[in-house]
């Protein structure tokens, strides 16, 4: 059977992250379309089985996730920093996040993970990011987002 995704013909620009952190930040992304004014944007993570996540982030638009290999772990991050809920999607399943949850950490597993995103916001904000005291530091949107990978592909 043929995969409908090749990671071999896209584009990816590495994220690696302070190591100061409590954890470690390390994964890759692609664009595969957006359209700043109509607020949406899709997009391919990848990660590695070396643990390496994304920085700890909540998400503000909606956000359709589809797990094309491996597996996507998200812990979702309590008001005091600690680890709530864990949850494990496998290759094929599907989610919907109405932008409305807690932040969360996010990786691949042991043998790491290819998940689509898609993220819809008229005002184009796709997540913020937070701090380890759970304060927000940073707006993630669309267009900075794009223009982060043209400067880095």
């Amino acid at each position: 059977m043929k995969s409908f995704f090749d990671p071999e013909h896209v584009a990816w620009r590495e994220v690696v992250g302070d190591a100061e952190l409590p954890y470690k930040v390390r994964h890759e992304y692609t664009i595969l379309g957006h359209d700043v004014g109509a607020g949406t944007l899709d997009m391919v993570l990848r990660w590695e089985g070396d643990g390496g996540h994304c920085p700890m982030h909540r998400h503000v638009c909606t956000t359709s996730v589809l797990v094309l290999a491996g597996e996507q772990h998200t812990w979702d991050l309590n008001p005091d920093g600690s680890q709530g809920k864990h949850t494990v999607r496998q290759a094929g399943e599907y989610a919907l996040n109405l932008g409305d949850g807690p932040p969360h950490l996010e990786r691949g597993g042991d043998d790491g993970a290819i998940v689509f995103f898609g993220g819809h916001n008229a005002a184009g904000i796709l997540y913020e990011l937070v701090a380890p005291d759970m304060t927000a530091i940073a707006e993630v949107t669309i267009e900075g987002l794009v223009e982060d990978w043209k400067a880095h592909t």
